[in-house]
């Protein structure tokens, strides 16, 4: 579950700053929330905080865990603590970046892998095989992600996100670079990952028409100003 209160930034100063507020948000367990908006209006950013990488201006509560096990995150926040942040990251966070963000000196299989060698922690091989399989790169995982094309690094981003079965799956525009078969299979996947594994999802998506089709509940930006965006949520 992940509760936030009061969260803002702002990036800039004076005519060239530009606010980004998040009044709040629960997300339970297992839940997928969209966050829409157009280009430019903090979209990223929002992620970024919630992600435990950029530093909120503002921020009143942000609370992290599972079932009944709830951790105050916004003291460490507040206090810059960034070895207890970069454990809660490693462990609780699964990261899905638009541009991929695999390792070029690795290949497939080891960029798969790395969450759990990072964290010396024993991968699921049944799971990341099924999610192999789905997305069809069981032919890519000797290769390096050069020889890749977009969708097929992205395809590979999500399964490097997910192998360590985060809490929160944290995803950056995840199907802008698949054709709309690959895309739908991906949203089919992350449902699903959702009800196996319980992971909850926030993704940035301009796929307005898939997310309506899937009739997810959606975090909606809204430019108050050239200068503020708000994103709240519209169910």
């Amino acid at each position: 579950m992940l509760c936030i209160e009061n969260m803002s930034v702002t990036r800039g100063v004076g005519e060239q700053g530009f606010t980004v507020s998040l009044p709040t948000l629960h997300l339970a367990d297992g839940e997928v929330l969209a966050i829409q908006g157009t280009s430019g209006c903090g979209k990223s950013t929002l992620l970024e905080m919630i992600g435990l990488i950029l530093q909120p201006d503002q921020l009143r509560s942000f609370q992290f865990g599972n079932g009944d096990t709830l951790l105050d995150i916004q003291p460490f926040i507040q206090q810059q603590n960034q070895h207890v942040l970069a454990k809660i990251r490693a462990e609780k966070l699964g990261f899905m970046l638009q541009n991929g963000g695999l390792l070029p000196f690795l290949t497939v299989a080891q960029n798969i892998r790395l969450p759990n060698a990072l964290l010396q922690t024993p991968i699921d091989h049944a799971w990341v095989a099924l999610l192999c399989q789905e997305l069809n790169i069981d032919h890519l995982l000797a290769k390096y992600p050069k020889q890749l094309s977009i969708g097929e690094r992205q395809r590979v981003a999500f399964i490097r996100a997910v192998a360590h079965k985060p809490l929160l799956l944290l995803a950056d525009e995840p199907t802008s670079a698949l054709d709309p078969y690959h895309a739908d299979i991906l949203f089919g996947l992350i449902l699903e990952l959702v009800v196996q594994q319980h992971i909850s999802v926030l993704l940035v998506t301009h796929d307005w028409e898939l997310v309506k089709r899937r009739q997810l509940r959606t975090l909606q930006a809204n430019l108050l100003s050239p200068q503020q965006a708000i994103f709240t949520d519209i169910c």
